[in-house]
This record gives C-alpha cells, sequence and structure tokens, in this order.
C-alpha cells in the first residue's frame, strides 16, 4: 500500500490524528453513506474526490446493513494499483471512464470544539472493518480559507488538497472480500437484493449511494454502482425496485435538508 497513506486502529496512539490536524478541526471524506448521512456538527460540506482509489462493494456488513449470519454488502474503496492487480470484469469501463482513478464524494469540516466528539463517533459507526486513513482531497466548489489546515494564504485556494481522514476497509481487514466469486458483480447484487441489517434493507443503501453522486453535481455514479443497480433491478423486477429508487432520491434530498444551510457547494435535484 502507499506509504502516504497512514492508517490505524481505533485510538492505538491514542489522538493520532491530531498530527494531522494540528490546529485541532478535523476534515471528515465520505465516499459512501457519509455523503448522505453527514457526521454531525460539521459546519462545511464540500463535494468533490481523492485520487488514485476505486470504490467497490467489496466490503461484507454484519451490522448496518445485514446479520452475522448474512452478511450485507457495502463500500470500501481500493489504491487503484492494487485493484489493478485483481481480476474484476469492469476493469475496461472503469479505465474508459473519464474520472479515471478518482472517487467522488463529498467532505466535511468539523470545527475543533466538535473534533474529539465527531472522531469518537465515526470510529464507533465505522467500526466494522474500517480504519482511519489520510489522503489529500480535492474540492471542486470553493472552500472557506480559514478551515483549510492553515497553510500560507497565497495557497489557501479551492486547487490546493485539503487533508482529510477517510475510512477505508483494507484488503487486510476480515471483512473484505477475499474470494475472487464473492465479488462477482452478479453475485454481490444478489447478496444486496437479499440483505437487511439494522439500518435498514441492503437495497436502501445501493439507492441511496446511487442517488447521492448524482446529486454531487456530475449527474451519474460511477459504473460499479450502475452496474449494481442494474443487476439488482433484475434481480427485484417484481419487488418495484422503481419506487425504491424513488424514495432513496426523497430521502437523499430529506437527509441533506436536515443540514439546511450548513450544505454548501452542492445540492440534490
Amino acid at each position: 500500500m502507499a506509504a502516504a497513506l497512514q492508517g490505524h486502529q481505533v485510538h492505538p496512539e491514542g489522538r493520532a490524528w491530531k498530527k494531522h490536524f494540528p490546529a485541532g478541526d478535523l476534515w471528515v471524506f465520505g465516499y459512501g453513506s457519509l455523503i448522505w448521512k453527514p457526521p454531525p456538527h460539521f459546519d462545511q460540506r464540500v463535494p468533490g474526490y481523492i485520487n488514485g482509489y476505486v470504490r467497490r462493494f467489496w466490503q461484507a456488513s454484519s451490522d448496518h446493513r445485514g446479520t452475522l449470519e448474512k452478511p450485507g454488502r457495502v463500500v470500501t474503496v481500493i489504491e487503484r494499483a492494487f485493484w489493478e492487480t485483481l481480476d474484476d470484469p469492469l476493469a475496461t469501463l472503469e479505465s474508459e471512464s473519464a474520472s479515471i482513478g478518482k472517487v467522488w464524494g463529498a467532505a466535511y469540516h468539523i470545527p475543533a470544539s466538535h473534533a474529539e466528539e465527531v472522531h469518537d463517533y465515526l470510529d464507533e459507526r465505522e467500526i466494522n472493518g474500517y480504519t482511519a486513513h489520510f489522503t489529500p482531497f480535492h474540492a471542486i466548489s470553493p472552500v472557506a480559507t480559514s478551515t483549510v489546515a492553515k497553510v500560507p494564504e497565497a495557497d489557501a485556494d479551492a486547487a490546493t488538497p485539503i487533508t482529510c481522514m477517510v475510512y477505508i476497509g483494507q484488503p487486510t481487514n476480515p471483512q473484505f472480500l477475499r474470494e475472487h466469486e464473492e465479488r462477482d458483480a452478479e453475485q454481490v447484487a444478489q447478496v444486496i437484493s437479499d440483505s437487511q441489517g439494522k439500518s435498514g434493507k441492503n437495497t436502501e443503501y445501493l439507492y441511496l449511494l446511487e442517488k447521492a453522486l448524482e446529486g454531487i453535481g456530475l449527474g451519474t455514479a460511477d459504473v460499479h454502482v450502475t452496474d449494481l443497480v442494474k443487476r439488482v433491478k433484475a434481480i427485484k423486477a417484481d419487488d418495484q425496485p422503481e419506487a425504491e429508487e424513488q424514495e432513496a432520491a426523497r430521502d437523499v434530498r430529506k437527509y441533506l435538508a436536515l443540514a439546511g444551510d450548513s450544505v454548501h457547494g452542492d445540492k440534490i435535484e
């Protein structure tokens, strides 16, 4: 794995994350449920991307979208260099994408007054196989310069990458789908169509992610997500998947509306 990424388990060295955010505030990047279900206490939400990764539903979920007996499937991001060593049927489509190597999502700024509380909240929320890493985030809308890690004024603009904390299910974690058969797109779609956990149906998670990514401003989700949506709809043809998808669109609008004036830079249509 790239040396630039410094992962850690939950609090292995106390508050190790503070060395990345010396001012005490915190930037968090979300590429999954954090896009439509923001962390508490954020004062700025900015759409954008991280480079050098691929988003995949290759992480098992035995809590939020599945059970211990019947795990569901949720997203993680995989370093592109490692992903290229894996046999992925969508590799050709991914390589043809205009956003090759980019994973789109939303970053949240947490003021120092709430950073420790939110960090603890996220450690608990993402405890099922995810660890915290730190990587540059590229914003596609203006960012308040007062929140950009105290860089020199000349460099404090929207083009300057922002260090963000991001939770990643590494291929070494026990929830990662190690077997090629488990990562097969049709198999993943089948599991998603059948699974449910304490946070709801696995299909809801998929549709919410699809709609949240559409709302970032690109007009579409990435090829892996759209491919899975198509497959799940085919599997659940008799269960009104269109209605579930429309409900997901409404829910994304509702979740983001709850943030009120704190949401900047994007909207869900």
